[in-house]
């Protein structure tokens, strides 16, 4: 990407989300989009693989607090994407190169430098090397990201598990060995002598760097363009990894692997993996955070008169809770470390939820039981409370 791509690209809009958006607002955003234009949901849709890929890219600089301050400074310093040069003595302009900016050796510091500015700003986003400083040679290239997705059973979410993950991406031609030449002996691009980057005058004094067309920004040129990759160096290479998703995951999760995606070029870094995680309902516990929850049907005679009563938990013996005299329905107990683990290693609670169950069918000496009930207890109105209230309100 080039720099003018770069800061006039509106990652916000993108998204779809205002420039003062939360993280969460960010992540929920890119979430919906994501699974919307994901290319398994898309088959053979290149639009929509365009539109994830343009999601993705957005995610990556807004869901970095880093990147995103990063992005906020560049886009305020030139505009939002305007590149406006500011008076400069007597004739109202000045001469000024914005490859110096983006990573070329400037006046004042050390070496010739003024000791990072916007090089240390876009060199972050872009992991990119010296520019015209590196004379003919040619710069390493990171790996691609990827992103994969993963489906757990609510019990692999809460212990863990390692899963395997089938990928596709961009890797060095094993053909040529990544050179992109048949004999492997490419030659430097003499357009931008190795770098990958020519600079371009845009007017008003101003000039951009942009990937070099000759040789696709690798610096390279392939003599006899290898028959696989068609000179690229880069060919479609797919992989099965086992990946351990961490314990206590929730739904909805993206996971970041440093150093798991596409490999890199030239002695470049790998990329990164992202995986988000869909987990499956239970027929029988819910989640709240670190908590897991259940509902306990209970007799009225136990609630009414308190009892012991057994508790199931998750992959684990079940526990037993001391019901007091007098429970109401819908009351919450709690039984401790019986939940989903945390980060640290420890778990998180059970909160169990009583709901008194109702008999749909009653024996004879039941009914006998409850009428002798209805009768003992007759003078006693649990509704008095709410009538008495609607009337003073």
């Amino acid at each position: 990407m080039s720099t003018k791509d770069f800061v006039e690209k509106d990652y916000y809009k993108v998204l779809g989300v205002p420039k003062d958006a939360t993280e969460a607002e960010i992540k929920k955003a890119y979430r919906k989009l994501a699974r919307e234009f994901h290319p398994d949901a898309n088959k053979g849709d290149a639009s929509a693989e365009e539109r994830f890929k343009e999601v993705s890219e957005a995610n990556d600089i807004l869901g970095d607090p880093k990147k995103r301050k990063e992005y906020d400074e560049a886009r305020a310093l030139f505009g939002n994407g305007g590149f406006r040069p500011g008076p400069g003595g007597a004739g109202g302009s000045f001469n000024f190169d914005l490859g110096d900016l983006f990573g070329g050796q400037q006046p004042g510091g050390p070496g010739g430098g003024f000791g990072g500015g916007l090089g240390d700003v876009f060199g972050g986003l872009f992991n990119r090397g010296a520019g015209a400083g590196a004379g003919t040679r040619t710069q390493p290239r990171r790996g691609q990201d990827i992103e994969s997705e993963v489906t757990l059973s609510f019990t692999e979410a809460v212990d863990g598990a390692t899963v395997p993950l089938r990928m596709s991406s961009q890797a060095p031609c094993k053909a040529c060995s990544g050179t992109g030449d048949k004999n492997g002996t490419p030659r430097v691009c003499p357009t931008c002598v190795g770098t990958g980057q020519v600079s371009r005058g845009s007017g008003g004094g101003f000039s951009l760097t942009d990937p070099c067309a000759d040789c696709k920004g690798r610096g390279l040129i392939a003599e006899t363009p290898c028959d696989v990759c068609k000179g690229s160096g880069r060919a479609r290479s797919s992989r099965t990894m086992q990946v351990r998703i961490p314990a206590g995951v929730s739904d909805g999760q993206r996971i970041r692997l440093r150093g798991k995606g596409a490999p890199g070029e030239r002695g470049g870094p790998a990329g990164d993996l992202y995986v988000v995680v869909h987990v499956d309902s239970h027929p029988v516990f819910g989640r709240k955070g670190d908590n897991l929850t259940v509902t306990v049907p209970v007799t009225f005679a136990e609630a009414a008169l308190g009892a012991e009563i057994k508790v199931p938990t998750l992959n684990g013996p079940s526990v037993t809770l001391k019901l007091p005299p007098g429970t109401p329905g819908g009351r919450t107990m709690r039984a401790r470390g019986k939940g989903a683990v945390r980060k640290d290693g420890t778990r998180g609670d059970l909160l169990v939820t009583v709901e008194v169950a109702v008999p749909t069918e009653l024996s004879d000496k039941a009914r006998e039981a409850l009428e002798m009930y209805r009768e003992a207890t007759e003078s006693d109105d649990p509704r008095s409370a709410l009538f008495e209230s609607a009337k003073g309100a």
